[in-house]
């Protein structure tokens, strides 16, 4: 009777050890048959890479190009009337010519985003045959005009007009010199300001338009800048038409007009 109360007490020991690995309080879960047991440890941490800073911009010094898909439209021009309503502050009862004696020319230019746009231009009816003519040359030449929006949207200002780099013509205004007052060649419809902001206006140590001084430094050639050979220069030349830019005292190298004064 003793020996078979031993045999049993064995033969549940072994069932024990066998079926829950029971070894007093070690609770360790045995693996399953056929795999390997790992050893517990923390996952891998993997390093948050360090970001690189994105490199500030620098102005381009050359031409922008368009993408190569891009096509440009050949060059074109219309030329409409206006009216007192139409002109608005730019011109007032009392200047030198009147609205019969003048045209609202639009033209084909070449921007800064070296793409194609329209802008519309106020001239005298004598100017618009070498108007048309010099911005047809510079089209061709694919020189970089920031807009081209009569003053009138400036609500005739001239000096907003220049803060927004726009380029326009006709402006009945006074010139802005020294001397007597007289009327400028933008009260005639006879004169344009071709991407003011590249191309101030100095006298007596000011410029005109503010904040544009970096620009009082010719030699340092930037996109839109007027300068001798340029087709700004050479296109109104073909045509007549003087450059402020040669001025000796008081250099306007956004001006071109009829006159050349």
């Amino acid at each position: 009777m003793v020996t078979r109360r031993l045999q049993l007490s064995a033969t549940l020991a072994a069932c024990c050890v066998a079926l829950t690995g029971c070894h007093g309080d070690d609770h360790r879960t045995v693996p399953f048959a056929g795999s390997t047991q790992a050893t517990l440890s923390a996952p891998p941490q993997t390093p948050t890479p360090t970001p690189t800073p994105t490199p500030t911009p620098t102005p381009s010094k050359s031409k922008p190009k368009p993408p190569a898909t891009y096509v440009a439209p050949p060059f074109t021009s219309s030329v409409d009337t206006v009216t007192a309503a139409s002109l608005g502050k730019s011109w007032h009862s009392g200047c030198p010519v009147g609205p019969d004696r003048l045209r609202a020319l639009t033209v084909t230019y070449w921007g800064f985003d070296a793409r194609a746009h329209t802008g519309t231009l106020v001239v005298a009816t004598v100017a618009v045959a070498p108007m048309r003519e010099a911005w047809r040359r510079m089209y061709a030449d694919r020189f970089p005009v920031r807009r081209v929006t009569p003053v009138s949207a400036y609500g005739g200002d001239d000096n907003r007009s220049m803060a927004a780099d726009n380029t326009s013509a006709f402006n009945c205004r006074y010139a802005v010199a020294n001397g007597p007052k007289r009327w400028s060649e933008h009260a005639y419809g006879q004169a344009v300001d071709i991407d003011p902001y590249e191309n101030p206006y100095t006298l007596d140590g000011r410029v005109y338009p503010p904040g544009a001084t970096t620009y009082t430094h010719r030699d340092d050639v930037r996109p839109g800048m007027i300068v001798p050979g340029s087709a700004p220069v050479r296109a109104f030349s073909a045509v007549g038409w003087g450059w402020g830019g040669r001025w000796s005292s008081s250099p306007d190298y956004q001006h071109f007009s009829a006159s050349g004064q």
